[in-house]
């Protein structure tokens, strides 16, 4: 599990064909150090296995799925990607859940700074089918952040990016029309798992408090 509150930016060094599955490999100051063999690391949103680790670079491997569901199809030499490792338990929930699982690949459309503000205006069009598990002030995991919705109208999402995370994610890198991973908060596809289970036509708020919701 990871929280969307990324620990450093990485680059792309290298990507390879290898065996069927596409390799890629990231340098990065301070995460590869961090890593073991098989251990799990969010690359851009995407939780995958490092392999071939030394102290400044780690390898994971991309399988046919990988490259289908997600945006690191798209990666090429001297991308920036954001790296974050798994939760532990003593750690602090600072964003929200993120599995690493990506529900979709998404399209930003502009990234612009606010007239007057040093926060920027992020604005991105997502796949249709996501756009029930979105609403005003909820999450969403984009490129692995957590970041909060300000607005949806249809398949388009504003957010408000402020100056830390424009200067220390790969945003700034991201030009109009570059796909970028989104996933979903995992509790309102549980929320709709549960109601279209019950099929019931009673079930209200009360109901899902009462469930944990």
């Amino acid at each position: 599990m990871f929280t969307g509150l990324i620990q450093e930016t990485g680059e792309v060094t290298a990507v390879k064909q290898r065996g069927g599955k596409t390799r890629i490999t990231i340098q990065a100051k301070q995460v590869p150090s961090e890593l073991k063999l098989g251990d799990s690391v969010a690359v851009s949103g995407v939780c995958l296995t490092a392999v071939d680790i030394s102290r400044k670079q780690f390898s994971a491997d991309l399988a046919e799925e990988t490259l289908q569901r997600t945006a690191l199809g798209n990666l090429k030499k001297r991308s920036a990607v954001n790296l974050e490792l798994p939760a532990r338990l003593q750690d602090r929930l600072g964003g929200h859940i993120v599995q690493g699982h990506v529900d979709g690949v998404g399209r930003l459309l502009a990234l612009n700074k606010i007239r007057g503000r040093d926060d920027w205006r992020l604005v991105i069009e997502i796949p249709a089918a996501l756009a029930k598990y979105i609403v005003p002030q909820g999450s969403i995991c984009v490129e692995g952040i957590s970041l909060t919705v300000a607005a949806i109208q249809k398949s388009q999402i504003e957010i408000a990016i402020i100056p830390h995370t424009y200067a220390e994610t790969n945003l700034h890198s991201l030009k109009p029309g570059s796909p970028v991973n989104i996933e979903v908060d995992v509790l309102t596809k549980y929320v709709e798992r549960l109601v279209h289970r019950d099929q019931s036509p009673k079930l209200n708020v009360d109901d899902l408090v009462k469930r944990g919701f």
